[in-house]
C-alpha cells in the first residue's frame, strides 16, 4: 500500500507536466489512490506517515487523511452528528440485563447456555447481594413437539452456576417449564421460586440421541441413565423429596398445574397479584 502510495505522489507531483488521464504502468492515478484507500481502510491516521497525510485528493474534495481516517474510527454503516454515534437504542435483553433479570425463552442449546452462564457470571461481578430473577418459559433440552435438541449437561451447567454465583436467584415459571427447565426452576432461592397463575410445569425423562454402533448406543445409554439420577437428584434436594420418589413420579410424563408444583415442592408461590415483580427500571431514572 505505501508504494502505491508514493506512485500516487509522483504522479501528482507530475500534474503539471502531464495530462489529467495519464496512466503509470498502465493505471490511472485515480485508480492508484483508490486501491491506496482501501488498503488504509481500516488503518488508523496515527500509523500513516506524516508526508502521506498531508496529501491531498485531486480527485474528490476529501483529503486523503481524512479518507483513510474516517474508515478507522468509524463503524461502517453507523451515522454520527457533531462526534456522537446516532444509531438504535440498546437491545431489549441488555436492558433486563441492567436491571438484574434473565430471561430463558427458548431450549437449552449451547447458545442459550453460553448466554445464560455469561449473564449470571456477570451480575455476580456487579453485585453479590441484589437478587437475580430468572424467567422461565423453556420447553428444555426439547422442542414442544418433544424432538431432543440439547443435552442436559447444558441444564446441569446453568444449574451449577446458579448455586456458584454468591447473588441469590429467584426463579419464575411463565408458560412452560419442562423437563430440565422444570429442574432449574426448583434451583431458586428457596422461598423465591415462583410460577405464574397458568404456566405449565412437566417432569419427564431425558431422551437419548445416540446413533451409530451397538456398543456406542449403549454407553451413551448409560449415560442417560446417569443424567436421569442427576437431574432426580437435584429435584429431590430442591423439593424435600426422596430421589426414588422423584424418579418414580419422573418414570411416565407428569405435568404439574402451579398449584400442583407447590404442593410437590417444586416451587414456593403463584403470582396472581398484579405487578408483584414491577419496579422502576434503572435505566430511565439515568434518562432523567
Amino acid at each position: 500500500a505505501e508504494c502505491l502510495l508514493q506512485l500516487v505522489v509522483k504522479e501528482e507531483e507530475c500534474t503539471n507536466d502531464r495530462e489529467t488521464n495519464s496512466t503509470m504502468f498502465g493505471v490511472t492515478a485515480a485508480t492508484l489512490f483508490l486501491l491506496v484507500q482501501s488498503a488504509y481502510a481500516f488503518k488508523p491516521a496515527a500509523f500513516i506517515p506524516r508526508k502521506q497525510q498531508g496529501i491531498s485528493n485531486t480527485w474528490g474534495s476529501q483529503t486523503a487523511n481524512q479518507m483513510v481516517a474516517g474508515g478507522a474510527e468509524r463503524g461502517y454503516g453507523d451515522d454520527y452528528y457533531e462526534g456522537v454515534r446516532i444509531g438504535p437504542p440498546p437491545d431489549l435483553p441488555s436492558l433486563l440485563l441492567h436491571n438484574r433479570i434473565v430471561y430463558i425463552g427458548m431450549p437449552l442449546v449451547p447458545a442459550v447456555t453460553e448466554l445464560v452462564i455469561a449473564e449470571l457470571l456477570y451480575l455476580n461481578y456487579e453485585s453479590t447481594t441484589d437478587p437475580i430473577t430468572m424467567y422461565i418459559n423453556s420447553s428444555g433440552t426439547t422442542t414442544a413437539t418433544g424432538q431432543a435438541v440439547g443435552f442436559e449437561t447444558e441444564a446441569f451447567a446453568i444449574a451449577d452456576v446458579m448455586k456458584y454465583v454468591r447473588p441469590p436467584v429467584h426463579t419464575v415459571a411463565l408458560g412452560q417449564a419442562f423437563g430440565a427447565a422444570a429442574m432449574l426452576l426448583s434451583q431458586g432461592k428457596r422461598g423465591y421460586r415462583y410460577a405464574l397463575p397458568n404456566a405449565t410445569i412437566l417432569l419427564n425423562q431425558p431422551k437419548s440421541q445416540a446413533r451409530g454402533q451397538a456398543s456406542d448406543i449403549a454407553i451413551k445409554a448409560r449415560e442417560v441413565i446417569h443424567n436421569r439420577k442427576t437431574t432426580c437428584d437435584l429435584i429431590a434436594s430442591a423439593c424435600g423429596k426422596t430421589s426414588a420418589e422423584v424418579m418414580e413420579d419422573c418414570s411416565r410424563v407428569k405435568y404439574l398445574q402451579p398449584q400442583e408444583a407447590v404442593e410437590y415442592g417444586l416451587i414456593d408461590k403463584v403470582i396472581d397479584e398484579k405487578g408483584a415483580f414491577s419496579a422502576n427500571p434503572s435505566f430511565l431514572a439515568a434518562l432523567q
